[in-house]
């Protein structure tokens, strides 16, 4: 298991009134509506496309695109993105802060995420991940061949799998350093020469008056206590997503310099965006 990141200083105190419990209520009964419904719709869809299409998803992303584009709205948070989406095959991989990363990283860009084999039993956002074609990676070498042959079968299928490379989510206000281990997948002799990796910069911004790691989740944060939070806030904070240019993986000659160089890009991203000034369209 790889270590949570934890802040040396405690999380800030949360303190929400009689309104803010209304906006929780209010929020969570619109927003479970949005994203159940159409889970179970997705589902549906997805009894005819997987006959049909296999491993291509021509209707269902659009589904999760809708979902999470929404969400936004009835949190009460902006949404804006720069940059060109990657049209080549590959990966794509971003800093990590909050579990509304997948929210943000799904609104405007078809994704699939690979994730720890631990979040499918997860209550909930198991439930999702797994509806929506996510990729677990379990840590047995005992299966490393068979999950290595899904890997590339994904890829070569042209599905954009995202991954974490911190390992870990954050406060927010900083990058972590990235780990290696899946970027190796893309040196193989069936991949190297078609693939491209993406780097993306997430940044939150807190609500008006709120701390600025108000929307991180990290150490020991539990899910319930940080989506009351979320959905409490009064004024509306905002997500900036920006799409770096791809970088082709074999113009490297290891995994270790493209994750170095996707890290220096993503960083820098992360320095510079409070400067930018984005579309918002949420």
């Amino acid at each position: 298991m790889n270590p949570l990141w934890d802040s040396e200083t405690a999380p800030d105190p949360v303190v929400i009134g009689p309104m803010g419990w209304l906006r929780v209520l209010l929020r969570a009964l619109v927003l479970g509506t949005l994203v159940f419904g159409c889970l179970i719709l997705l589902l549906l869809v997805r009894l005819i496309e997987r006959p049909l299409c296999g491993l291509h998803r021509p209707v269902t992303p659009f589904i999760t695109q809708f979902v999470c584009r929404n969400a936004f709205r009835i949190i009460g948070m902006k949404f804006s993105s720069s940059g060109q989406l990657m049209l080549q095959r590959g990966g794509v991989v971003a800093n990590h802060s909050s579990w509304l990363d997948i929210f943000a990283l799904n609104a405007r860009k078809r994704i699939y995420f690979v994730s720890k084999s631990e979040v499918a039993s997860w209550p909930g956002i198991g439930w999702l991940a797994r509806a929506t074609g996510t990729v677990f990676i379990e840590r047995n070498p005992k299966r490393a061949r068979e999950q290595t042959e899904l890997f590339e079968q994904r890829l070569l299928a042209g599905h954009k799998l995202l991954f974490f490379p911190e390992g870990t989510s954050t406060d927010g206000l900083r990058v972590l350093p990235f780990k290696t281990a899946l970027f190796q997948a893309f040196f193989s002799d069936h991949l190297r020469d078609q693939m491209y990796i993406q780097p993306v910069t997430v940044l939150y911004h807190a609500p008006a008056g709120e701390p600025a790691r108000f929307y991180g989740w990290w150490g020991e944060m539990d899910f319930a206590s940080h989506l009351i939070k979320t959905l409490a806030a009064r004024a509306p904070g905002s997500v900036e997503i920006i799409y770096h240019d791809p970088l082709r993986v074999s113009d490297f000659p290891d995994r270790k310099t493209l994750a170095a160089a996707c890290h220096e890009i993503v960083r820098n991203g992360h320095r510079l965006m409070n400067t930018d000034k984005p579309h918002f369209f949420g």
